[in-house]
């Protein structure tokens, strides 16, 4: 699965103020109709900004230096991968709809050899996983996964990339 988005914004979306390092932004990613996503960088402070048209999915994150070798088509394409470092990052605020698709995009990882499962916690709330490049660890919350859990997470993914086809059946959801 590939998105093509903007890169990150340098000035904040509500207020047009420009972001410095160390700055904390919430990010929006919004569906259009057109099956496009827009995304919205705004400031943690702007409390009462709310984007127009369903949040697929929102992260806070931190604004960091900008780097000598940055490459801004590279920043533009979100992949599955990319969508699960962002997700996935210890500093993200988790919510529920994040962690089931954090869930669903470790699952679609390990099927690609980009994760490795390394057993669950101590506590058993949650899975182990190796990036297989960058060997680091990334907790993901552990689950059944239910036929139940594939719904929910295909009703979030239509959201981003469109509806289902007329044809497809949610047991076909489940084989994944």
């Amino acid at each position: 699965m590939e998105l093509n988005l903007q890169p990150p914004a340098t000035v904040c979306f509500a207020s047009q103020q420009p972001f410095a390092a160390g700055d904390r932004i919430v990010s929006y990613l919004v569906p259009t109709p057109d099956l496009g996503v827009l995304r919205y960088d705004v400031m943690a402070t702007e409390t009462g900004f709310v984007p127009e048209g369903t949040v697929a999915c929102r992260w806070v994150h931190v604004v960091k230096p900008k780097g000598k070798d940055g490459n801004p088509e590279r920043t533009l394409k979100l992949t599955a991968e990319n969508l699960f470092f962002v997700l996935a990052d210890p500093a993200a605020e988790p919510t529920p709809e994040n962690e089931r698709l954090v869930r669903f995009l470790a699952l679609l990882l390990e099927r690609k050899k980009l994760l490795r499962p390394k057993g669950r916690t101590a506590d058993g709330a949650k899975d182990r996983f190796e990036h297989s490049r960058t060997k680091q660890i990334y907790e993901v919350p552990a689950g059944e996964m239910t036929p139940e859990f594939f719904l929910a997470v295909q009703a979030q993914l239509s959201v981003l990339v469109g509806g289902p086809k007329a044809s497809a059946e949610p047991s076909a959801i489940a084989s994944v």
